[in-house]
Formats: structure tokens, C-alpha cells, sequence
């Protein structure tokens, strides 16, 4: 895993007298999970909105997939995020839409000359990685929201996109449910050959997913390393995290 997707160095991003990024480095090699680990308002989300060029830093510089992203026009902007998938906290799908047409939408938006047919077996491929292809002809009130996750993780997905950004995925579900989600994030990993940074609190999360944790606090990273790494440690800032999510 030498070769970095992903590389930022000396990120700042404030807004007004709110100092929300304070000096990040971060990298993301080929095929490895990151995952950003820290309480509710600490920047997280605004770091991958970043990398995904839906908000521009104060400072420093963001390379992804070789491209300084904050110096590309919205051409090679719009280029560059077909290979990096958002996955949105509440999955985001359209409600009057079926699960089928959720995932079709994306295809037909950016190849716009793709066949139907080919619509049609990317749909499946996609619903059947993450447990779900019963479902193409339901609508999303008819799902639970961990089945919600699955679909946006699949919509994600079926652009085959380099890199994956979770944000929060095991927010509100129940721990069977997110023992699930996480192991689906480590599937779509070995299946799909992706990279990802997976923003999250949940220390049962980092655990299962993460290759690499990177613990943030107040707008910078205090400690990273594999998770054994991050959490042997006498430092209240990590322990006090620890205690904060109740495992054991």
C-alpha cells in the first residue's frame, strides 16, 4: 500500500470566528480504511466535504487521486468526483423513487448513453454486495434504516468510484445493525478494491474497519496508528475519548 489516494498537508478551515480545522496532515494509501475518530462537532465532516471539493479550505493543500482539488475547475471537478463516493450520513435517497431507480439515477445522470440493459445488471450487482436485491421495487419508507444505509452505500457504489467516504455510517442504528454496516464497509473494501476515510464516534466502528485510526480533537489529530496503537495509552485526551463510548 504505498501509493497515496489521497494527501493533505497543513489544512485549515474556519468559518467566522470558528477555527474548525487547525493544521490537519493526513494521508490515505491504495486500499487502506482510515478512519477519522472524534466527538460531534470536531471538523470531522467538514474534512471529507473538503476532499470531496464541497467546501474549499483557508489553507493547505488536498491532493486526491493526484489532483489538488481546491485548483480544479468544475469540469475536473465534476471528473474527479465520479471517483470519490459520498456516502451521506441519512443514505440520502429519493423518496419517490424506487430502491432500482434510486441506483439507476446516478448511472443515467453522469452516461447519460448507457444501455438499459446494462443499467439493469449494475443495479443488481451492486443490491446483491450489499444483501439487499429483494428490495429493487421498494420504496425507501418501506426499509429500515440500516437497509436505508445499504442502498446509499450501493448508489455510492455503482459508480465504481476509487475512493469512499462514510459519514458516520452506524449513526442511529442498533449495535446488531452496525456490526452489519461496518462489515459491509470491509467487504465493499476487499470486493471492490477501495480506499476510505470513514468519519465516525463510535469506537466499535473504528475497531472493525479501520486500518489506520486517527483520533480528532478540537480541529486537529492528537494520536494515530492501528487501533491497539491509538488506545494503549495513558493520555487523557485518548482515554477520555475511550470512556466517552462505553466499550470495553
Amino acid at each position: 500500500m504505498n501509493e497515496k489516494v489521497i494527501d493533505i498537508h497543513d489544512l485549515y478551515k474556519s468559518f467566522g470566528s470558528n477555527h474548525v480545522l487547525r493544521g490537519i496532515d493526513i494521508d490515505v494509501h491504495k486500499g487502506e480504511n482510515v478512519v477519522v475518530l472524534g466527538r460531534s462537532g470536531t471538523g470531522k465532516s467538514v474534512l471529507i466535504k473538503i476532499i470531496a471539493g464541497l467546501l474549499q479550505p483557508d489553507a493547505g493543500t488536498v491532493n486526491v487521486l493526484g489532483q489538488e482539488v481546491d485548483k480544479l475547475d468544475s469540469v475536473a471537478l465534476r471528473e474527479l468526483r465520479l471517483k470519490v463516493g459520498f456516502c451521506f450520513q441519512h443514505g440520502a435517497l429519493y423518496d419517490s423513487m424506487t430502491v432500482g431507480e434510486n441506483l439507476a439515477f446516478p448511472l443515467k445522470r453522469n452516461t447519460p448513453n448507457i444501455k438499459q440493459e446494462q443499467v439493469k445488471r449494475m443495479v443488481s450487482v451492486v443490491l446483491e454486495a450489499v444483501g439487499l436485491a429483494k428490495t429493487i421495487d421498494q420504496m425507501p419508507s418501506e426499509l429500515s434504516g440500516g437497509q436505508r444505509k445499504r442502498i446509499g452505500i450501493a448508489r455510492t457504489l455503482i459508480l465504481r468510484p476509487d475512493i469512499m467516504l462514510y459519514d458516520e455510517p452506524t449513526a442511529g442504528l442498533d449495535p446488531i445493525t452496525c456490526t452489519e454496516i461496518n462489515n459491509l464497509i470491509n467487504e465493499v473494501q476487499r470486493r471492490f478494491h477501495t480506499s476510505s476515510i470513514i468519519i465516525t464516534h463510535d469506537l466499535a466502528c473504528a475497531k472493525q474497519t479501520g486500518d489506520k485510526i486517527v483520533v480528532m480533537k478540537e480541529g486537529k489529530f492528537v494520536k494515530q496508528g492501528n487501533f491497539e496503537e491509538v488506545f494503549s495509552t495513558q493520555d487523557d485526551l485518548i482515554k477520555e475519548f475511550y470512556d466517552y463510548n462505553f466499550i470495553q
